[in-house]
């Protein structure tokens, strides 16, 4: 009977918490319905973050330290080290794309409503690098982890990655299957990322997994990707600081690759010490991301026309060159890229192998 009383008081308390959020979200929702403006889709990622973020912060409570993982046969990182001693990193990713894609297409398949699924897979399967999902895996690898324990989430990411796109780049997905079906794609994809890792983290214990959809959720708030976007949208047209321009891709691009880094860390059983050095490991790489995406732009357009030009810079898309110059941004990106391998050094070579020169990659590919 005490056991009773005590779960009807704690059902009760969660149910009042979640009125309280349906009151207090009630006029959002109707301003959000009213609303035709860029902000509109903004805040309806808001809101779908803050009721996700509710439930697991509640979850993670009850969530139990004492399971211990499956034994699962590790891969063999060094078979991907070539005759000379060298790392393949183009072998690494070439597997870890094929297994990616193979994963993501079970992951979203086309059942009815098939217009829907037709719009979710179009978005998803278009194709990339798949950087995300691969920097998760990798991750995962670097603490003790494999593949298979990494899955679920690093797919979870891709798919709220392709969500987020959706609304970020609603025009062209409006042009082939119309702006209701894309909205309902881009809320259909966010929702099935976490019924993916639910159903998927068989390997994983509870707890990891709560931790690790704790870290996902938070990604996507006020103080994180929406965040990141409103700053972009509050200031277009405005003349911006080196501290605004780093806060907006810091809770962007530098902050999604913060989280896939994160999660395959916690999945893979990191410490707490360990999971903030590489944290450390990804702000560094999200930001040189950014960086060298600014100085392709400037290549890019040199390469075009023979030679450089101020007005090759002087535009919204090369914002960190705007403010800092080439040779500036050229050394920015090049203290990053120091600092990012410097984070990487307190972990076993060979497992941190494939972050290493993930690195590097990330630095001269826009090259």
């Amino acid at each position: 009977m005490e056991y009773m009383t005590l779960k009807l008081k704690q059902v009760n308390k969660a149910l009042d918490e979640v009125l309280l959020v349906s009151i207090a979200f009630a006029p959002i929702k109707i301003f959000i319905n009213a609303s035709k403006t860029p902000l509109r889709f903004v805040l309806l990622f808001l809101l779908r973050h803050v009721v996700l973020k509710f439930i697991f912060s509640e979850v993670e409570t009850y969530s139990s330290s004492s399971i211990s993982q499956p034994s699962l046969a590790k891969e063999n990182i060094g078979s991907l080290t070539g005759s000379e001693g060298v790392f393949e990193l183009n072998k690494y990713m070439n597997w870890k794309l094929k297994s990616v894609n193979k994963a993501l297409d079970q992951a979203v398949p086309l059942k009815h409503p098939k217009k829907i699924r037709e719009a979710m897979r179009h978005s998803l399967l278009l194709g990339g690098k798949r950087v995300c999902p691969i920097l998760c895996i990798a991750s995962c690898q670097l603490v003790g982890g494999d593949e298979a324990l990494a899955m679920p989430m690093a797919c979870a990411i891709e798919i709220i990655h392709t969500s987020w796109l959706i609304i970020e780049d609603l025009p062209c997905m409006e042009k082939v299957f119309g702006q209701k079906v894309a909205i309902l794609a881009s809320a259909a994809l966010f929702s099935i990322a976490f019924e993916h890792i639910a159903e998927n983290s068989t390997h994983a214990p509870p707890d990891r997994v709560v931790r690790a959809i704790t870290e996902l959720v938070s990604t996507i708030g006020t103080d994180r990707l929406v965040g990141g976007q409103f700053g972009e949208l509050m200031t277009e047209g405005k003349n911006l600081t080196f501290k605004d321009v780093k806060y907006i891709h810091g809770h962007k691009t530098a902050r999604l690759l913060e989280a896939s880094i994160a999660c395959g860390a916690i999945i893979g059983g990191a410490t707490e010490s360990d999971v903030q050095k590489i944290r450390k490991y990804a702000r560094c790489i999200g930001l040189l991301c950014q960086v060298e995406d600014d100085l392709s732009n400037v290549t890019a357009s040199a390469q075009h026309l023979g030679k450089f030009s101020n007005k090759d810079w002087m535009s919204d898309k090369t914002i960190f060159l705007n403010l800092m110059g080439i040779d500036n941004a050229t050394k920015l990106a090049r203290r990053l890229m120091t600092q990012a391998i410097q984070e990487l050094n307190h972990f076993d070579a060979r497992r941190a192998a494939p972050l290493h020169h993930l690195a590097y990659y990330i630095a001269n590919s826009q090259h």
